[in-house]
């Protein structure tokens, strides 16, 4: 029975082709699993409750989000207009290895259609950023400090780490008002990096408030409308209750301006 497991896998992996634009090494297998997705401290009416029982494929999602350096790649190659401002692209991401920013959906699905790859649904994003653990509030578990992540600061007394990040000296994050080069952190149980905190990250789905009270509960894609695309991930400049895995955002697909906190990552679904 273990041998035809380990052969299973192994066909997995060899079924699966790399688009020519993404590197081998820049995707991670999430397994097939089913997972409690949502807030269990929430209450009726938040956009993240109730909690309930998802099932998600095996697919492959990228093990960092999308860089400065890659996204120039992209516009030289396609001549995309890039909205990234003066501010965005020489104080909060201003290097290659540091994550795009001040892109809006339509940017980061126009990368993902180029590099061959599509973005994460949301149910994909919060099965993976989890990493495997069940009732945590973090990719890590449930203490949050600033060797973890970049992130701005705790909310009141929620927590003990209750200073902005560049008082708390002698931390990982060292980071004032801008993301990290990406990977600067340990990676989540999956080989995840940054999947709380630097930038938050665009997912395929549309935003719907009250989605969780009536979505399926395999593989779900989100409502077929809406106004506004979800965010997931907190960023750089968000206090801890953002940077939950279970924490919902969302954004016009066409939004315009200050968004320096804005980015993504990609996936892949298994061929």
């Amino acid at each position: 029975m273990r041998n035809k497991k380990i052969v299973t896998f192994i066909f997995l992996i060899m079924s699966f082709v790399v688009p020519a634009k993404v590197a081998d090494d820049e995707m991670v297998l999430i397994p097939a699993g089913t997972f409690q997705m949502g807030n269990p401290d929430g209450e009726s009416g938040d956009d993240n409750y109730p909690v309930r029982s998802v099932t998600i494929d095996s697919f492959y999602m990228g093990k960092f989000e999308v860089t400065v350096g890659q996204f120039k790649a992209f516009v030289k190659d396609t001549g995309y207009e890039s909205s990234m401002s003066f501010w965005e692209g020489y104080f909060v991401s201003p290097e290659d290895s540091h994550p795009v920013v001040g892109v809006d959906w339509f940017a980061a699905n126009a990368y993902a259609q180029w590099a061959g790859v599509r973005l994460p649904t949301e149910a994909e994003w919060e099965y993976a950023a989890r990493g495997g653990l069940a009732d945590m509030s973090y990719p890590w578990g449930n203490e949050l400090d600033h060797d973890k992540a970049n992130y701005h600061r705790a909310w009141k007394s929620n927590i003990t780490y209750d200073y902005p990040n560049y008082i708390t000296t002698g931390r990982t994050d060292e980071w004032r008002y801008s993301s990290a080069p990406v990977g600067s952190f340990e990676p989540n149980g999956f080989g995840l990096y940054d999947m709380a905190g630097n930038v938050t990250e665009w997912c395929q789905d549309w935003y719907q408030r009250g989605y969780y009270l009536s979505s399926p509960t395999d593989n779900p894609q989100g409502p077929q409308i809406g106004d506004e695309k979800v965010t997931r991930g907190g960023h750089w400049f968000s206090w801890n209750l953002g940077l939950r895995v279970h924490n919902r955002g969302s954004n016009p697909p066409d939004v315009k301006g200050w968004q320096d906190v804005q980015g993504f990552r990609l996936a892949v679904d298994l061929k």
